[in-house]
């Protein structure tokens, strides 16, 4: 009977972490091909813990480095401009400490909550991070050891100030950095506990820590907050009494809620790749409130409320893939993303980052439609208190540029929404994306159109921009020549590689196939970016490669995606997820989701209502759409709403080897330009 209770609890241990057991934390953490780290984080937490190594990347860890030079405690996974974090610098060091050397890494292991390592000089490491409390038990050789502590150490020379005191065995202090692209400045409250230190030695902002020579084992703990020192003593105290095993375990049960929310059974690489891309989409937005409600607002005053509040924004990246899935995935939290994006109206929004962020951030661009998508699915936007806020944001919309105009066309799009229709100004100043598609974009045999950053636009090209306008697809095959022209420049933009999966100019450009005359081409694209070799010339350089980087584009490897692609907050691993699961929004501000052949013979989606079951019925290979059931019935078309997929259920989709007609005569395009038609 013993025997038999033992393996039913292997079995319900291993039914826990079995999402947890399938991340690959190293995936993209080497080179320029992701800008991911295997760091010990939580879920929307900004403690973040791994190794400094050198070289490094944007995260300041690099895969295949051997050198450690000790481990920082926040990053910002994926971004660009060099990266961003790498606050509190901690370097266990051997001898007297006048030098600190270098270590050299030996073996490594880590997952979802934790890392550990060993190295070659006998120093190694196990970490532990749990919703913004860390612990790090390092055990050390004999003879003189301890600690040394930069406490003004961040990547990119981002550093600002920092103000602590010493309290017996304690640091209790606030540091303040420059955010993502040297923008804004955020602010960390920490308090750091040496448990056996033996003897301080304070000069500015760096830190000796003595340990007693007989030392085996010496723990470091450390908590975060983004309200206040007291917020994260406190922290620190409510989890002291956790051992390493123990935050651990918390960790990865914590972790596998989250993960958890998506389950998918199919081939085990592609879950493997599945669950190691959802853990990347779900690293920010963090947690800045307290459990009394308490937090900072973007104009540094403190605020209380009883939805928790987020921060650490890359919406102009993210808001076409990442957050629509945390909305899909997690219903309930959701009303904290939206809450506290209308906050930034409330106290203070900048299109990339003011001089009191509560944590570290990159850009917002675009709100204001993330604002719309929200509402549309039922959430409260708190809308007549940012009314007036919406209103003056619109001052700072830039037209000016051809990429910017076809940006602010969609945002006047959104504000035209928001507020049914009753100011024409805002439409007015939407159509106006016509007059520059055809200035700018309708010409494709200018001899610019194919270079990267020409007429002085962000990452992209003429003939990647081209396809931004979302609100109005069929207003954009109109300009294009009609159906059948609109169909011949799709088909030449994918069938000879015009496109650029390094960012997100075009990200959703695939969707556009079911506005042409070969909607089927929708699917196919769907799986050929996610799945297959694809060509790619362009790259985040600001160059066209002369030879083509051929490969997939998604691995699950440390060099994980193609050269200079970041995964930009979530955003490019969210592409993926929501790709595997079969479904994608066409436009942000309208909760219809097209449909394709999911990657796995089931998904389901643990929603707050009820369960919603994807399924698959045909060949493992097969990409095409035969037919599509909800609950039994027929769904003559090939996409579905918010609601229906809220309201749960089974969805079935039988596929085919070949592409079908069905669904195609009831298609969902966006119509701004008549919108009764």
């Amino acid at each position: 009977m013993k025997k038999i209770f033992l393996l039913y609890l292997i079995f319900c241990a291993h039914t826990l972490f079995a999402q947890v057991e399938k991340v690959n934390v190293f995936l993209g953490s080497s080179g320029d091909h992701g800008q991911m780290s295997p760091a010990a984080s939580s879920a929307f937490h900004q403690l973040s813990i791994v190794p400094l190594t050198n070289p490094t990347t944007h995260t300041g860890y690099e895969y295949l480095a051997k050198e450690v030079r000790g481990f920082t405690h926040n990053r910002m996974e994926g971004v660009g401009c060099q990266g961003a974090g790498g606050v509190l610098l901690v370097q266990p060091y051997l001898g007297s400490g006048q030098e600190i050397p270098v270590l050299h890494k030996e073996v490594e292991n880590a997952g979802p909550g934790f890392y550990e390592i060993k190295t070659k000089e006998g120093v190694s490491a196990k970490i532990a991070s749990y919703q913004d409390y860390g612990k790090e038990v390092f055990t050390f050789p004999a003879g003189k050891k301890g600690f040394y502590l930069d406490l003004s150490h961040t990547f990119n020379n981002a550093f600002v100030d920092n103000h602590f005191e010493r309290q017996g065995d304690r640091l209790v202090g606030a540091v303040r950095a420059k955010t993502t692209c040297h923008v804004g400045t955020y602010t960390i409250y920490y308090a750091i506990e040496i448990p056996l230190a033996f003897e301080w030695r304070i000069e500015g902002n760096k830190v000796w820590v003595s340990l007693p020579e007989d030392t085996e084992e010496a723990e470091l703990n450390i908590a975060f907050s983004a309200v206040d020192s007291l917020s994260a003593l406190a922290r620190l105290e409510r989890n002291l009494q956790s051992s390493y095993t123990e935050l651990k375990q918390k960790a990865q049960e914590d972790w596998n809620t989250w993960l958890g929310a998506i389950q998918v059974k199919g081939d085990l690489e592609k879950e493997k790749l599945f669950y190691s891309l959802f853990y990347r989409a779900l690293q920010s937005p963090y947690r800045i409130s307290e459990a009394d409600g308490s937090y900072r607002a973007t104009n540094g005053e403190l605020q209380n409320s009883k939805t928790p509040r987020l921060h650490g924004w890359a919406i102009w990246d993210n808001y076409k893939t990442q957050l629509p899935l945390l909305e899909l995935a997690f219903p309930k939290m959701y009303q904290q993303v939206a809450s506290s994006i209308s906050d930034l109206y409330r106290f203070g929004k900048f299109d990339f980052a003011g001089p009191s962020e509560p944590a570290n951030s990159v850009r917002t661009e675009h709100a204001a439609v993330v604002l719309l998508d929200a509402q549309r699915k039922g959430y409260d936007i708190h809308f007549k208190a940012i009314r007036d806020s919406l209103i003056r944001d619109t001052a700072r919309f830039d037209f000016a540029k051809p990429d910017k105009a076809l940006e602010a066309a969609y945002d006047m799009w959104a504000m035209d929404q928001l507020f049914d229709g009753k100011n024409s100004t805002y439409k007015d100043r939407a159509m106006s994306y016509k007059a520059v598609w055809e200035k700018e974009f309708k010409d494709l045999t200018k001899r610019d159109v194919d270079r990267m950053s020409a007429r002085n636009m962000y990452q992209g090209t003429i003939r990647q921009y081209r396809w931004n306008v979302p609100f109005d697809i069929a207003g954009l095959t109109e300009l294009a020549g009609g159906k059948n022209a609109f169909t011949e420049q799709l088909d030449d933009f994918y069938d000879n590689y015009y496109f650029n999966r390094a960012n997100e100019p075009d990200l959703q450009s695939f969707t556009l196939y079911h506005a042409s005359a070969k909607p089927w081409r929708y699917q196919e694209w769907v799986h050929r970016l996610a799945l297959d070799t694809v060509v790619q010339y362009y790259f985040n350089d600001n160059s066209r490669g002369i030879g083509a980087h051929i490969d997939r584009i998604y691995k699950n490897e440390p060099k994980a995606f193609v050269r200079t692609m970041d995964d930009d907050a979530g955003a490019m691993s969210g592409w993926w997820v929501l790709s595997a699961i079969g479904l994608h929004q066409p436009l942000i501000g309208e909760p219809i989701y097209y449909l394709s052949v999911p990657f796995f013979e089931e998904v389901r989606v643990q929603q707050v209502k009820k369960v919603l079951t994807i399924r698959k019925k045909g060949n493992s290979a097969d990409r095409y759409i035969a037919k599509v059931q909800l609950n039994g019935k027929t769904l003559n078309r090939v996409w579905v709403t918010r609601e229906e997929l809220a309201n749960g259920g089974e969805l079935l989709i039988t596929t085919s080897a070949e592409p079908t007609e069905f669904g195609f005569d009831q298609p969902w395009i966006s119509n701004y330009s008549n919108p009764s038609d």
